[in-house]
Formats: C-alpha cells, structure tokens, sequence
C-alpha cells in the first residue's frame, strides 16, 4: 500500500493556454466535457518569463465564470524579481484564483541549465513561501459568522490558499539521488505546500514505491498521481524529450503493433486505465490526468475505472 489517506477518490485535469483562434475554440468545446463531469480542480501552465500570462489568466477566469470549483494556476520562479512575482501572485489572487502549482521552473528555451535563468527566488520552496505571505498581507483577517448566533462575527485569520507542488516518483533530472528528491518534496511541505501532484510516471510500483518513502520521510500531504494516455508512439516520443524519462518499453512496443491512429489510441487509453486502477488500488486518493486540451481520452480513463458512473450518482 502506498500509504494515501483513505478518502472520497477524486480526479483532475491539466490544461495549457491555447495558442490561436482556433485552439482556443476547440479547448473551449472540449472544456464543456471536462466541467461536466464534475473534477476536483483544473489546473492551468503558465509559459517560462511569463510568455502566456495574459491567456493563461483569460482561461483561469472562464473556468471561474463556468465551474463550481476553483482552478489552479501553474506560477514558475523563472526570471522573476521578488516584487514582479508578489504582483502576478497578487494579480491571479485579485482575479479570485486560490490555488496555486509553484514551480521552480525550466530554463527558457535555448537557455543552459543552470540557475542564472532564475530570478530572486530559488527554488518551488521560496514561491511557496511568497504566495502565502502575499496572501497574508492582502487579507490578514476576515470575519466570520458565528453559528447559532444571527448577526454575530468573530475574527479569524485570513482565508488560506491551496498550493500544489510538483513530485518526482523517477527523480528530478538534476537531483543527485532520490533521497534528495524527497527531501526536496518535505522541504516544500514545510515551507507551506498542502498538496503534490506528481511528473509523469508509466508503471504503477514507480508511484507507490515513491509515496511509501515520502511517507516513511514524514510528508503527510496528499501526493497524486499525474497520468497521460499517450495516444501514438510519436507523442510518446515527443514526451520522453520533454521530461527525460526512461522509455516505458512495453508502452512503446503495444503502440508500435497496432497500426492507425484509432487503434494506437486505444492503447494508450487502456495502458492509462490500468495504470490508474493499479495505483488506485494501491492506496492513491484520485488522478491527475494531463490532457492535451483534449477531453476524448481523458474521459475514455475515467469511465473505464467508473469514475464517471461514481461522479454522476453521487
């Protein structure tokens, strides 16, 4: 067992800002799919250097209008002053998103790895603590009624945000060892973080074994399982580039037996609800799927697993 509190099994989406006109239409139509059933949260990129700002906060602002939960916007420390970075936490809080995914960030394209391209803040640890203590400072108290007592308030503390941070089950390509990787993960609980989603991951025992280790470290929030149907054996690939990690060869090689895109697909949809189920069952909480702005696939997981069914009768 994994060791995830036992609860209510939930499931989350990602999302990325469209980059055109018909991108946006198209997302807007498969949005529509996703808030029907109900997640958790979705959650919203933000490009390095603050590259999709402005159609990042116009999607977090649709789902407001449209949703009854809160999603949460991805912030990253790169290239950012300690004041530009209070005022994009600030603008996003005035804008009423509370829930944030602090990153440290990659370097921006052509960049080399390293920390110049970072600005004042160093590590996803540092954004943790900025975002509360923005927070704090724009709503230091609030006032709250009393029950069973009309009309009267009391003074209470200013409403917390919810901060996610990201989890690495394969470790962190620039991490020495994965003793690091959970230190790093308890190091950003203690900074304030209240929730984990993991980087992609393709066998179950990578998860788990990961979680029981974080567990046995002493973090105690809530660590989900980030998953992506990979519906061709070109996205596998191009994902591989893109997160460093190890390629998942019994994935690739059912993906390259069948042949046309329906097919591939199906695979890719099958080997995501397995490993889910398999995680699930292993003590997980819920499900964060990446979706490609896309719903079809996403959706084709959670109905395998009777997620949809379990939603829609409760």
């Amino acid at each position: 067992m994994s060791g995830e509190p036992s609860r209510k099994t939930t499931f989350s989406f990602e999302l990325y800002p469209p980059r055109n006109e018909s991108a946006q239409a198209a997302l807007f139509e498969s949005l529509e799919h996703l808030i029907a059933v109900g997640p958790e949260f979705i959650s919203v990129t933000y490009g390095a250097n603050g590259s999709s700002r402005t159609t990042s906060l116009a999607l977090l602002a649709h789902l407001l209008r449209h949703s009854t939960f809160t999603p949460m916007a991805h912030l990253t420390c790169v290239g950012s002053s300690t004041a530009e970075a209070s005022r994009l936490i600030r603008e996003f809080l005035d804008a009423g998103i509370t829930s944030f995914l602090a990153l440290r960030g990659d370097p921006p394209q052509g960049a080399h790895e390293g920390e110049e391209f970072l600005g004042d803040l160093r590590s996803a640890g540092e954004l943790v603590q900025l975002i509360h203590r923005v927070q704090a400072e724009r709503v230091p108290f609030s006032l709250d009624p009393v029950p069973g007592f009309p009309g009267a308030k009391r003074v209470e503390k200013g409403h917390k945000v919810t901060i996610a941070v990201a989890a690495f089950p394969n470790g962190h390509p620039n991490s020495r060892s994965a003793e690091q990787d959970i230190d790093t993960l308890l190091a950003k609980e203690a900074a304030g973080a209240n929730l984990a989603i993991t980087q992609l991951f393709f066998h179950a025992d990578e998860y788990l074994g990961f979680v029981e280790k974080a567990r046995e470290a002493g973090v105690t929030m809530r660590i989900l399982p980030g998953i992506m149907p990979v519906l061709s054996p070109q996205r596998l690939k191009r994902i591989l580039e893109l997160t460093g990690e190890a390629n998942p060869v019994d994935l690739e090689r059912a993906l390259l037996a069948v042949e046309g895109p329906e097919a591939q697909a199906a695979v890719g949809i099958g080997h995501a609800a397995a490993l889910g189920r398999e995680v699930l069952d292993g003590g997980a909480s819920g499900l964060h799927l990446y979706t490609f702005n896309r719903h079809e696939a996403v959706l084709a997981v959670l109905e395998r697993l009777g997620l949809l069914v379990a939603r829609e009768s409760a």
